[in-house]
């Protein structure tokens, strides 16, 4: 890994800064009906923060915003267990963007795995929970070897299906830490007031909301990245050339990291 410059630090306080811009300035979040439970539109941008910045600064740019956020906007514990659901899906989004395969794959692993091992899911003695959660986080874990696999194919033209696919599996890396996070006792019963019950009720009851969210997200982060990323690759803000868009036959344009 290359040593970080004073450039890239300044470039992830700007990006950290545009995300609590976003998310303090217009603060679009969808309820969910579960106590204060939202979904924050902002969260999705961290996508872009990934792609653009790369799995480390990207991750980091997103972590700087959401704790900022979190402070400006009243410091909810309804929100503080979900913190690290931006940094995540930066980080699965760039790992991916720039070929990092599988180191993007472990989060899922391990955090899928801990999931199975919460008292809601655990306790319960039945799958059903486990599958009902976790059914569209495997298929965003599948999705990554296609990813990998037909990379060149998919990033033909203007390249959407490529960015749509990735924005859904960041999305999904976004949302099962928030699933473990939520199955937690400390979460579910210490902040929010809800028994076990309660939580298995919420997971069996809206297997398909989440998936349909982060559909939502992908299409919209699809039309973002397109144009822009259609851009940026023609300059040097690009964390690095070894990205799922680089041609064997191209030469590719200068990168952050070379142009220190």
């Amino acid at each position: 890994m290359n040593r970080i410059t004073a450039r890239q630090v300044a470039l992830s306080t700007i990006f950290a800064a545009l995300y609590v811009a976003v998310n303090v300035i217009v603060p679009l979040a969808i309820p969910v009906g579960i106590g204060g439970l939202t979904i924050s539109l902002s969260a999705l941008i961290a996508t872009l923060f990934g792609i653009i910045l790369g799995p480390y600064l990207g991750t980091s740019a997103a972590l700087l915003g959401t704790v900022v956020s979190f402070a400006l906007t009243g410091m909810s514990p309804f929100n503080l267990p979900f913190l690290l659901s931006p940094p995540l899906n930066a980080f699965v989004s760039g790992s991916l963007f720039y070929k990092k395969w599988k180191i993007a794959v472990i989060p899922f692993i391990v955090i899928m795995v801990a999931f199975i091992f919460t008292p809601p899911v655990y306790s319960f003695g039945n799958p059903q929970v486990a599958l009902w959660v976790l059914w569209d986080k495997i298929i965003a874990l599948a999705l990554i070897a296609p990813l990998m696999l037909f990379r060149k194919r998919l990033s033909t033209g203007f390249g959407a299906g490529l960015f749509f696919i990735l924005a859904f599996i960041g999305n999904q890396a976004d949302n099962i830490w928030g699933s473990f996070a939520f199955a937690l006792p400390q979460v579910y019963n210490g902040i929010y007031g809800m028994q076990m019950v309660d939580v298995q009720i919420a997971f069996l009851g809206g297997p398909f909301l989440y998936p349909a969210i982060r559909l939502l997200q992908a299409f919209i982060i699809m039309l973002i990245a397109v144009p822009l990323i259609r851009v940026l690759s023609q300059t040097n803000w690009l964390w690095s050339k070894e990205n799922i868009l680089c041609s064997n036959t191209t030469p590719p344009p200068p990168t952050l990291k070379e142009s220190q």
